[in-house]
């Protein structure tokens, strides 16, 4: 896509028009406009994500300001480093997600460089990042202590924090504030058995350790203090350490109100709540809408582990009249049946009156119980308000680009269903033959849903019963080895197999000839799937569609051609890398490497030379040497090998 100049006109002080040409938009191969989506970037903290021309992510990053920290990266060369030019020069679109701080930011983007291991971001090669505070509210005396993990041992954890000093700190005042006990003794077994330790002493510890000291239910009164704190429920201890202040600098102890000072200034460096990471170490999706008049947007938050680890976005039509509680009940049925994987919470922002019945519908599918909330307070409301806001901004910034993508998918799809005059289109696979004059034959299929590629649900086959380059009986083993895989998963009624979800449509990658294969393949198996071939003119490309025994014309501009163009591509692109993967050194083997004085120069001439291994197998010593440009010996030894 060119990027054309324009001008704009102005008007100076004077009242003069001014004519000044106006520098072009910045277009991304793929057509992502770079300069528009700049303009629609928030002030506000959050992270963004970097995609290649595969929509893999290469980078993660956070900011205090996405606007100005994405810009930089689209400016002219500032000295960034040739590692962040080169990731910049792979740059094809971006996406971004908004949080409430730059602490959320940074702990979201933490999150997800973990998930994704993005190329070009410097990885951690463990787990220590951000420090947590953990309340062992499971013994008895239980202490509030300093970790670096969050386990499930029934322990209370409340971070992630960025500053392991000032969380230490923090432990050192609610220990102070409140009479805590910091020692690993074992309470009540070891009361009374040992003189108290100098923090009693000194007015740190309330003494649990002393018989008749402090029972259990009066130190559970002081977590309960020290707990309201860690949840955000500052106002008492912040009069208190100003009473404290105040008291201390009348009495003149100048050394003490400090004292309490720095410590306050400490706990206030820590004091956001953080709503990314859960408490409990369980996944669960949130789900909030935002919504106009005719459109309509929901964000998905996946929860993974206690770690909020990615989000979606999914754009629905609706009329003015239908209720939020409507959409959003659509969206889960829809949304959940063809997802492979349910949470064991969903979050959402109104209660459904259809609660109960998809609990038991969704609690099917996991094999598990299920629940549907509608959080009032604390940092579960919190997330679904965040995810909210997200809904919110791709509404508002992201509507065209929205309606162009539903174009592109929805909207293609649509198309494909008019040309071929069927509905219901919705899962479509498409398979390819990849090899090198027969050696190493593989075969890919790939999945597209609704428009887009599901690459979750991409295969690999290895061919094992066809030799040289028979791409017809390939593809029958392909075919018949993917829907009897299915087939049994179904009648083995397995929740996590590979193969059991069927497509709407097949697209073969050819004409007459491959349909037919895939037709025989489906009335051995009796099943009754629509297959489509994708006919090719002179220069391979689709030139047409053949569907029950004709052949139909596709306009090139239309978005259905488009997307077969994408299905085609992808298809070969996954069958070329997989067959590229054996061909290497470590994953490849062939027959040939076992016999003396052939090499891997040696074997790939023999590969180009003849026409498959069996004609290898059946050639002569001067057939060998004069074909494969080898010497007798070597042409000896082959010719021997194979008379064993």
């Amino acid at each position: 896509m060119k990027n054309q100049k324009t001008t704009e006109i102005t008007t100076d002080t004077s009242g003069q028009e001014k004519v000044r040409e106006k520098a072009p938009d910045r277009i991304l191969p793929g057509g992502f406009n770079v300069t528009e989506e700049l303009k629609k970037l928030p002030g506000s903290p959050g992270v963004y994500i970097m995609r290649d021309e595969d929509d893999t992510i290469i980078y993660i990053g956070k900011a205090v300001n996405l606007s100005n920290r994405v810009r930089s990266y689209f400016r002219a060369n500032i000295g960034r480093g040739p590692k962040i030019d080169r990731m910049v020069s792979l740059i094809r679109r971006f996406e971004y997600i908004i949080t409430d701080s730059e602490l959320e930011a940074l702990v979201l983007e933490n999150n997800l460089i973990k998930e994704h291991e993005p190329k070009y971001n410097t990885m951690l090669r463990d787990d220590k990042t951000y420090p947590y505070i953990r309340v062992t509210v499971n013994e008895p005396y239980p202490r509030i202590m300093f970790s670096r993990q969050m386990k499930k041992d029934k322990a209370r954890y409340f971070g992630p924090y960025t500053s392991a000093d000032a969380v230490r700190s923090t432990i050192e005042l609610i220990n102070r504030l409140y009479g805590l006990r910091d020692c690993s003794r074992k309470l009540p077994q070891d009361i009374g058995k040992e003189r108290p330790c100098l923090n009693y002493h000194i007015g740190k510890c309330c003494g649990p350790c002393i018989k008749d000291r402090e029972s259990e239910e009066q130190y559970r009164q002081r977590l309960s203090g020290a707990i309201d704190f860690l949840n955000g429920n500052y106002a008492p201890v912040i009069k208190r350490l100003q009473n404290k202040m105040e008291a201390a600098s009348e009495a003149m102890e100048f050394e003490e109100a400090a004292s309490v000072r720095d410590l306050l200034a400490k706990v206030q460096s820590i004091a956001q709540k953080q709503k990314i990471e859960d408490m409990k170490l369980e996944d669960k999706d949130v789900i909030a809408l935002a919504r106009d008049k005719e459109d309509a947007v929901v964000q998905v938050f996946f929860v993974r582990g206690g770690r909020m680890t990615g989000r979606e976005h999914y754009y629905m039509k609706h009329s003015e009249e239908e209720s939020e509680e409507s959409i959003l009940t659509s969206f889960i049925k829809q949304f959940y049946a063809g997802t492979p994987f349910i949470p064991r919470e969903i979050f959402l922002p109104i209660e459904s009156s259809e609660t109960e019945l998809i609990e038991q519908w969704l609690s099917g599918k996991r094999g598990s119980r299920v629940y549907l909330k509608a959080p009032k307070a604390g940092q579960k409301e919190k997330l679904v308000e965040l995810a909210a806001n997200n809904a919110k901004l791709v509404l508002t910034k992201d509507r065209e680009k929205i309606r162009r993508e539903e174009g592109r998918t929805i909207g293609a799809v649509r198309e494909l269903e008019e040309l071929l005059g069927m509905d219901g289109l919705d899962r479509m696979e498409s398979f390819d033959i990849s090899n090198i004059s027969g050696y190493e034959n593989v075969a890919s299929m790939v999945v597209y849903e609704k428009g887009k590629p599901k690459k979750s649900d991409y295969r690999k086959f290895r061919i094992k019963t066809v030799e040289g380059p028979d791409d017809y009986a390939s593809m029958k083993e392909v075919l018949t080895r993917r829907f009897e895989h299915g087939l049994k998963e179904i009648r083995e009624n397995r929740t996590d197999g590979h193969f059991d979800r069927f497509p709407d449509i097949i697209l073969m990658d050819g004409g007459r000839g491959q349909v037919n294969i895939a037709l025989g393949v489906l009335e051995s198996l009796d099943l009754h799937i629509p297959v489509c071939g994708m006919v090719k003119d002179d220069h391979h490309r689709t030139r047409g569609l053949y569907f029950n025994n004709e052949e139909i014309p596709i306009d090139k501009d239309c978005e259905a051609f488009k997307l077969l163009t994408r299905i085609q591509d992808e298809v070969h692109r996954f069958a070329i890398e997989y067959h590229r993967s054996l061909r290497t050194k470590e994953q490849v083997h062939s027959v040939l490497d076992d016999i003396p004085g052939v090499g891997p120069k040696r074997r790939l001439d023999l590969m180009r030379a003849f026409a498959s291994l069996s004609d290898i197998k059946e050639a002569d010593v001067e057939t060998l040497m004069e074909k494969g440009g080898l010497p007798r010996n070597t042409a000896q030894s082959i010719y021997d090998f194979f008379r064993k």
